[in-house]
């Protein structure tokens, strides 16, 4: 962990929010990355004490940077180049049991349809484009 100037899209690969740099860049350039409440750019210089909000899938991070790192090294290390906030583990937690009840409600079906049953759904779901 070293304190020179480190892009947001390779600090973010270095803490191991992406498996790729590319990856990273592309979340970025797609707005699912804020760095201190904005936008930012792959080419933006990250700063200790900087806030960064992160949407990965279903779970949205507010971790703050702790440490600055050009090099990916083991989970360990990375985790200690950030801090996740009280406030972003308790909205997590709280939208997994949400996602957790939704799920609870539309249960998959106990068993696949037969080759009859399947014939049935083709035709039903034909009927309904046709119209």
């Amino acid at each position: 962990m070293n304190d020179v100037a480190v892009r947001l899209d390779k600090w973010l690969w270095a803490a191991r929010f992406f498996k790729t740099r590319s990856l990273a860049k592309s979340a970025i350039e797609n707005g699912k990355v804020h760095y201190d409440g904005t936008r930012a750019k792959p080419s933006r210089t990250v700063e200790v004490g900087a806030t960064l909000r992160l949407r990965l899938g279903w779970e949205e991070k507010t971790v703050e940077v702790r440490a600055l790192s050009e090099q990916r090294g083991p989970a360990s290390v990375a985790q200690t180049l950030y801090e996740e906030t009280a406030d972003s583990i308790a909205r997590r937690a709280a939208n997994a049991d949400l996602r957790r009840q939704a799920g609870a409600v539309t249960a998959a079906p106990d068993h696949r349809p037969n080759k009859k049953q399947r014939r049935d759904l083709l035709r039903l779901k034909d009927q309904n484009s046709e119209h």
